[in-house]
């Protein structure tokens, strides 16, 4: 197949045949505002695409949903503002509703296939490739800018082949992806496990076993004692007030890993002397928000020298104590929740001598 230069950065070449417009030729933006909302559907877009909200799950909801927009089977759901940090832009919309008049819905005109362009912009959004073309705070594309964006025009009949083409490939590969973490979810739930078992249980599946006292423990092993946290840990607190110490470290996921110090991303501070200096054997314990531990962990053993956020708690071992071993303890405690609704204040948070 013969090749031409498409004259845009982003795509490189493209078939011959193929043409180039701007989005004006290929779609045009609509927008009807109900004055009143009667109980249609109401639609919103996420990375699993444009789905039907449950107003039963909670979250941020508006105080009423007139004055939202009606949104139409088969046409395009843009979100154009905060394109930087907003995890999915575009959607396909499969059922009609009602949606936040946030959102641009695009009607796709005849000439062209609306799923291939769905798959377009799913391309584009996934690189994140328009957002050197926003000019606000926001990182918003106005309509006319994104009506004057260049775009690929392939003829229909190809469009339509590519469009059905991906949605074979793409049921394929949801359905793979949905059988590995369906695997990963019962190797995780088995990890949990062994980990629980093994740091309240012991190896010794044959020893002699008392009531620990503990309602999340049960039996422990008789020879194991059960003590306040501050006879094998201390706070350690030694501010990095010189700023000399470059090493960023952070809690993620459970794991202690390094942050690029210079990086212009994410939310950093001006300044680090307020954060703390850590050593490796540290258990670092993030206490805020008890009261939403769906999914976080809280635990982490640090490894290395460095500084991290003083909102955390660094418990530093007392000479004797092996941090490997209480770390998994903790982290035995996090995957069981029994952090959650522990905190005191707006934030449900503890400090070190609570959670001591």
């Amino acid at each position: 197949m013969k090749m031409k230069d498409s004259g845009l950065e982003w795509i490189g070449k493209i078939p011959e045949k193929w043409e180039v417009a701007s989005n004006k030729f290929v779609m045009n933006k609509i927008k009807q505002i109900i004055p009143k909302y009667t109980d249609e559907p109401i639609l919103s877009l996420s990375m699993k695409g444009v789905h039907e909200r449950n107003l039963d799950d909670g979250g941020k909801m508006p105080a009423t949903f007139d004055g939202y927009q009606i949104v139409k089977e088969g046409n395009l759901l843009l979100c154009l503002f905060d394109i930087d940090v907003t995890p999915r832009c575009v959607g396909f919309i499969q059922n009609d509703g009602v949606t936040s008049p946030a959102y641009s819905q695009y009607k796709v005109n005849f000439r062209n296939s609306a799923k291939y362009y769905y798959y377009y912009y799913l391309m584009i959004d996934n690189s994140k490739v328009l957002v050197h073309l926003t000019k606000s705070l926001r990182n918003t594309i106005n309509t006319d800018q994104f009506d004057n964006i260049k775009t690929l025009v392939p003829p229909k009949p190809e469009q339509e082949q590519i469009a059905d083409f991906l949605d074979h490939k793409t049921t394929v590969i949801d359905g793979l992806i949905d059988k590995i973490n369906t695997e990963i979810d019962i190797l995780k739930q088995y990890q949990n496990s062994v980990i629980t078992q093994a740091v309240t249980k012991g190896l010794n599946p044959n020893v002699s076993m008392k009531d620990s006292g503990i309602e999340w423990i049960g039996k422990i092993p008789e020879k194991w004692e059960v003590a306040p946290l501050y006879k094998y840990f201390t706070e350690r607190k030694n501010k990095n007030r010189d700023g000399n110490e470059k090493n960023l470290l952070s809690l993620s996921y459970g794991r202690i890993v390094r942050k690029n110090i210079e990086s212009k991303g994410g939310l950093l501070p001006k300044s680090f002397t307020t954060y703390n200096i850590i050593e490796p054997g540290d258990i670092i314990i993030r206490p805020t928000d008890l009261q939403n531990d769906k999914r976080s962990l809280r635990t982490g053993l640090c490894n290395e020298h460095g500084i991290i956020t003083s909102a955390y708690i660094d418990l530093a071992p007392e000479n004797e104590t092996n941090s490997r071993y209480y770390y998994y303890l903790l982290h035995s405690y996090d995957i069981q929740k029994v952090f959650y609704n522990m905190g005191n204040g707006v934030r449900q948070g503890l400090n070190y001598s609570e959670f001591s």
